[in-house]
């Protein structure tokens, strides 16, 4: 049997894989991780996208100045040892950013720590984590 869930939970990772996850005030330990994939949502129907690939037909008189911004200075991070910043660093200017709904789930066999099936037991869940709410949860249980 399958119960679906919409629960927030909190999860801590080791080497980036789920190590732990609380789930209701409990504390479940990752034995097993199962499965993992990735799912990149439609980006292609966002605001964003259908803005640069339709245009809303108001193109700029020919004439007009181009409107540029500055590039900003990358964070200290992500400046080489000399001074200089990475290339890839802070080298997006604009105010459109296609957000693509990315979500990774994490299907793991846990242990709540507790002996009977019924308190909780070990179990199969799977962890979604939204990169657009940069928020795990916990979406479905399998028995």
């Amino acid at each position: 049997m399958t119960r679906l869930h919409a629960d927030p939970v909190e999860v801590r990772r080791r080497d980036d894989v789920p190590e732990q996850f609380l789930w209701r005030g409990r504390l479940y330990v990752v034995r097993e991780v199962l499965a993992r994939w990735t799912e990149a949502g439609g980006w292609w129907r966002g605001d964003a996208v259908r803005a640069l690939t339709a245009g809303d037909g108001a193109a700029p008189a020919p004439d007009a100045p181009l409107e540029t911004a500055p590039i900003p200075a990358s964070p200290k991070w992500a400046q080489r040892a000399w001074g200089e910043p990475a290339p890839d660093v802070g080298a997006s200017v604009g105010p459109a950013q296609v957000d693509d709904n990315e979500r990774d789930w994490w299907r793991v066999e846990a242990d709540s720590g507790r002996a009977s099936a019924s308190s909780g037991g070990t179990g199969v869940y799977d962890l979604c984590f939204d990169w657009t709410r940069g928020a795990w949860s916990l979406a479905r249980v399998l028995d």
